[in-house]
């Protein structure tokens, strides 16, 4: 070993290294073998021999030069011992393993014959249970047969030119059908009957060896079976009896709806169509008149119906006056701009709304609930005082059971506040004056009770039915009067609804939100309106997904005269349509769709011309007239439809402003094309533009325009509109002149010599020659003389010389007139 000196020997510690091998062989000890990474070292066990001279082994302690170098005999057998044991070790951990593996093993074969058994057993009791059951239907069927037979008359047994029907023998039993299988070398299928059904239900066992077996006959099937085959023994023919039917028919229809109406099979209307001339598949449509000779055909009869016959489950269902309860009332602000309608509102819900307002002017339709001091719920609508929004107001007196005039005590009756008057006249709605802004020192309340005589109103306080309080929605003067006096209206009133029954209710204010999709602020009058119930409001419908109140908490129910928000909506429906809950979303869909039809028929007809006349009026119409293209995208349907409303007012015979798109919501890249193929302008109104859409404007040059008050975007339309307006042009007479003398002159022709009587005669301006007051020629001056020398002007009482353009018909004592032509801008 005399190789490894001076280098270091792998050490051995507690746990057998990779590098070291050792093996036991029938209780004889080997030599244990260390690889280092250099030499291969064969280390002898204590006790062994170590090979001898000759290459026979020895003892190792005789030779401690043979041995690895710093290693003991005492070192040596304790690492030997180390190795030892971890071998036992590991030999223990693995027999502990195999018995864990046996143990699982046996578990699971356990596991399984149970199973197995269970399922054998199962099977067993549902075979006997079946074959109880056959048992008792195969006695049930042999007893009516007998019953049958026994009862039938003796002559119906022998008809001539035919054998004798004899009395069936019994049934064969099933149990018996195994021996025929037998007998036949046949083999019944594993799993099932011998009818060919499965026994049993189907295990997992089954399904994976692939003994399913197929689906199982139903109890309808097998007692169908049975019939047929009772009223076969019996000879009785199986023909089912044809069922006449009740059919709707529309003006058009399918002819695979007809046949399903008609419970016929398609080809055999298909078959009778082509009979009788029409050739036609079964998606073809076919009028009515057709389809009701079809209908005759087959024995079955026509009720024709018609399309607007969807909403026939909109009728009006009058209610029972037990059914009545009484509900809040609803009271609507109205009044002229700027007159404190909302302020007084917010004085007396003691809000801040019109701090959020532009320009502190009310755009929209609110709708609030109030609770008073005393107990009373109030439900106020808010509207717009603008004139623009003259529907919004009507709508808004349409739903309304109060009408609050809100007039402001330093101003008089103004156009909107005599508009409001007349609002709440045509809704027959009582009316309560509440003279506003009382605390200033120019308010002159009187004044307001004289001005509201002119119109019909008259107030108490001038011997009248009409209620007026003096009210200050800054100080809170005369808002407990206010309340009080509309409580006691209301009470007048006995407003009664029947909460448990279908909703019903008018939308105040539709818009399109970003992140909730369609919502509209609608108004119960009827009903209770839940969530998850189903309706159709004008042309679109929907489920309630949401109900918000007007402080934007989530209800669950909304009852009469309750103003809510829904969400739920498949599209932005106009305000003032109407909600109306209905049983299930097919009929919601269809009545929407019908409405939606009749709404796109009405406005094609509306457009188009009849006549020729018409035809060609329109095309010299259009000829003459100018027009303005205008995009509109506004926030809320109400400010949408008050804008069209408003450029409709825009122009006269010459121009006109023509909306090409108006909706709600923001501005998209659809509407910058339209705006970008038509040249028109993109108004939007409380809403902005979004990210694509003002690339592509910037792009394609379509000028984008915001709004926040709706008469400033009139007022520039109305500046727009102008631009296209012709310029008026204007003649202003500034001389006369009248001709004393004719000359002619060489190489000029004839000139009048004559004297300025009046202004002034200018070269440039132009010239009319009168003869007896009547206009002769009109045209330019081709010279103008003084003296000698060419002027610009004459002025008045001097002579000079004139000479026409192209003309020389002058003769002495005719009168020119000197004129000039100016153009004027025209303004809408």
């Amino acid at each position: 070993m005399s190789d490894n000196d001076g280098k270091k020997t792998l050490g051995l510690g507690g746990s057998r290294p990779s590098n070291v091998k050792q093996s036991f062989s029938h209780g004889r000890t080997k030599n244990v073998v260390v690889e280092t990474k250099r030499k291969r070292v064969v280390v002898p066990k204590p006790g062994a021999a170590k090979p001898a001279a000759g290459g026979k082994s020895g003892p190792v302690g005789g030779d401690p030069s043979k041995r690895p170098a710093g290693i003991s005999d005492v070192e040596l057998e304790r690492r030997m011992k180390a190795l030892a044991m971890a071998k036992a070790r590991e030999a223990e951990e693995a027999a502990k393993r195999e018995a864990e593996e046996k143990a699982r093993a046996a578990e699971r074969d356990a596991r399984r014959a149970e199973i197995e058994a269970k399922e054998a057993e199962d099977r067993a009791r549902e075979e006997r249970a079946k074959a109880k059951a056959e048992e008792e239907e195969r006695k049930k069927a042999e007893a009516a047969k007998a019953k049958a037979i026994a009862d039938a008359p003796p002559a119906a047994a022998a008809v001539p030119g035919e054998t004798e029907i004899s009395r069936p023998t019994a049934a064969p039993r099933k149990t018996d059908r195994p021996a025929e299988n037998r007998d036949n070398k046949t083999k019944a299928k594993p799993g099932r009957g011998n009818d060919g059904r499965r026994s049993g239900k189907l295990t997992v066992n089954d399904a994976m060896a692939g003994r399913d077996g197929g689906r199982q006959r139903s109890m309808a099937a097998m007692k169908r079976k049975q019939d047929r085959a009772r009223a076969k023994a019996m000879g009785v023919s199986a023909e089912r009896e044809k069922v006449f039917r009740e059919v709707s028919l529309p003006e058009a229809i399918t002819v695979s709806e007809l046949a399903n109406r008609m419970s016929e099979r398609v080809a055999d209307v298909v078959k009778a169509l082509m009979t009788n001339g029409i050739m036609a598949t079964q998606n073809q449509t076919i009028d009515a008149d057709t389809a009701e000779l079809i209908i005759e055909e087959f024995g079955h009869t026509v009720v024709r119906v018609s399309d607007a016959d969807v909403e026939d489950v909109l009728t009006a269902i009058e209610d029972k006056a037990a059914d009545l309860q009484p509900r809040p009332p609803i009271i609507t602000i109205m009044g002229h701009v700027d007159h404190g309608k909302t302020s007084l509102l917010d004085a007396i819900r003691n809000a801040k709304v019109v701090a959020g307002e532009a320009g502190g002017i009310t755009q929209h339709i609110g709708a609030y609930q109030v609770t008073t001091d005393s107990g009373a719920v109030l439900s106020f609508l808010d509207t717009p005082g603008h004139a623009a929004f003259t529907s919004m107001r009507s709508r808004g007196a349409q739903v309304t059971d109060i009408v609050v005039l809100v007039v402001a005590a330093d101003d008089a009756v103004m156009p909107q506040t005599i508009e409001a008057i007349n609002h709440a006249k045509a809704a027959k709605v009582p009316m309560i004056v509440a003279i506003n802004k009382i605390d200033k020192p120019e308010a002159n309340p009187d004044k307001v009770r004289t001005d509201l005589l002119q119109h019909e109103v008259i107030v108490e306080k001038m011997s009248g039915d009409v209620q007026d309080v003096e009210v200050s929605a800054t100080t809170g003067q005369g808002l407990d009067e206010l309340l009080e006096a509309i409580a006691l209206q209301a009470e007048i009133l006995e407003l009664k609804a029947n909460p448990d029954r279908a909703a019903e209710g008018a939308v105040i204010e539709a818009q399109l939100d970003i992140g909730r999709g369609p919502v509209a602020t609608v108004l119960i009058q009827k009903g209770t309106l839940r969530q998850g119930d189903i309706f159709v409001v004008g042309e679109q419908y929907g489920k309630v997904r949401a109900l918000i109140n007007d402080k934007g908490e989530r209800v669950e129910e909304a009852g009469p005269a309750v103003p809510v928000e829904v969400l739920g909506l498949n599209g932005t429906p106009e305000a003032g349509d109407v909600l109306n809950v209905v049983d299930t979303d097919a009929q919601a869909r269809e009545i929407a769709e019908y409405r939606e039809k009749a709404a796109k028929e009405k406005r094609a007809a509306a457009g188009a011309a009849t006549t020729l006349e018409q035809l060609m009026a329109n095309a010299k119409a259009d000829e003459n007239v100018s027009e303005l293209p205008i995009v509109v995208k506004a926030d809320v349907q109400g400010s949408a439809e008050a804008i069209v409303q408003a450029m409709e007012k825009i122009g006269n015979d010459e121009v006109r402003v023509r909306v090409l798109h108006s909706g709600v919501g923001a501005i998209t890249e659809t509407d910058i094309g339209l705006a970008e193929a038509s040249g028109a302008p993109v108004f939007g109104f409380n809403v902005r533009a979004n990210a694509s859409a003002r690339n592509t404007a910037n792009q394609k040059g379509v000028e984008i325009r915001y709004y926040s008050v709706i008469y400033d975007l009139v007022d520039d339309v109305k500046a727009a509109a102008s631009g296209l307006l012709s310029a008026e042009i204007r003649e202003k007479f500034i001389g006369y002149a009248k001709i004393q003398e004719v000359f002619k002159v060489s190489n000029v022709g004839k000139v009048a010599g004559c004297l300025v009587t009046e202004g002034v005669a200018r070269r440039s301006a132009g010239v009319r020659l009168l003869r007896d007051n009547v206009v002769i020629h009109e045209g330019t001056l081709k010279t103008l003389k003084r003296f000698k020398d060419e002027v610009a002007e004459v002025q008045s009482g001097q002579e000079c010389g004139m000479a026409f353009e192209n003309y020389e018909d002058i003769r002495p004592d005719d009168v020119i007139e000197i004129f000039e032509r100016e153009e004027v801008e025209r303004n809408l």
